[in-house]
């Protein structure tokens, strides 16, 4: 069984046919999604995707791209995080590319987010872009690690080189590849696929978005993550079967869940 470990599918255009985006998932043989909160608004929708259904997980954060929203404190993401479904801080991190001028406000949300994943123990979901280097020396700076005390997390819908791969993973984070990897122009990333730790990887849809090929261009939705773990499996010249058992036992192992 594949596991979609970030998706959004509290979003308007999955969120009006989940009985159809669940049906899919099961025909896919993808067992659970982690559905990913961008900002506090919408917080609640999130959380009652995760009460309602059993084989669905979620988040709080705030997206660092999104500028005209409620700020969060560390007090407020560590009380809303105080429950059983929420096994995870973020969406968080920096976003150079998307947003110009002075980011020190995207920085201070992040160092928020990594102090609330430090007093809850709960990783951080990070995502990062045209920021790397910033993304890691916050990362070290707030002691994201859990060599000093940390939750450490995942890098989601990973595209960064294997330099930023490889200092995540000492941090003790995952990677995870999105359908991005499936693109022919991806071939530098489709070589840090080959080139990390099974152990250390993780799969996604981040559905509505990046759908992997053959639906590229299409709306994505968690049941085509198997088609993300069926490409890195033939990448790396392995099965299907063990891309899906490895990563399935990464993010139980990461999120702290029950299998």
């Amino acid at each position: 069984m594949y596991i979609d470990s970030h998706c959004h599918i509290n979003f308007p255009d999955l969120a009006a046919r989940l009985p159809e985006i669940f049906g899919k998932m099961a025909e896919n043989q993808v067992s659970h999604a982690l559905c990913v909160s961008v900002d506090l608004p919408d917080f609640p929708q999130v959380l009652a995707l995760a009460e309602q259904y059993p084989h669905v997980y979620a988040s709080v954060g705030v997206h660092p791209d999104y500028e005209d929203t409620p700020e969060p404190s560390v007090d407020e993401l560590v009380r809303l995080a105080d429950h059983p479904r929420i096994v995870a801080i973020g969406e968080t991190g920096l976003d150079y590319y998307r947003l110009q001028g002075d980011l020190e406000w995207q920085r201070e949300r992040f160092r928020t987010h990594i102090r609330a994943s430090r007093a809850t123990g709960k990783p951080l979901i990070i995502h990062t872009r045209a920021a790397s280097e910033d993304t890691i020396r916050i990362l070290r700076e707030e002691g994201a690690s859990p060599q000093a005390g940390g939750a450490a997390g995942v890098m989601h819908c990973f595209t960064e080189s294997q330099e930023v791969a490889d200092a995540a993973i000492e941090l003790g984070f995952y990677i995870s590849f999105s359908g991005i990897v499936t693109f022919k122009s991806a071939k530098d990333l489709q070589q840090v696929a080959r080139a990390i730790p099974l152990e250390r990887m993780l799969i996604e849809t981040d559905s509505p978005y990046l759908a992997p090929v053959p639906f590229r261009g299409k709306t994505n939705e968690p049941g085509y993550v198997r088609h993300v773990g069926e490409f890195i499996a033939d990448l790396r010249g392995t099965s299907a079967a063990e891309v899906a058992r490895q990563t399935s036992e990464n993010f139980f192992k990461l999120f702290g869940i029950k299998p």
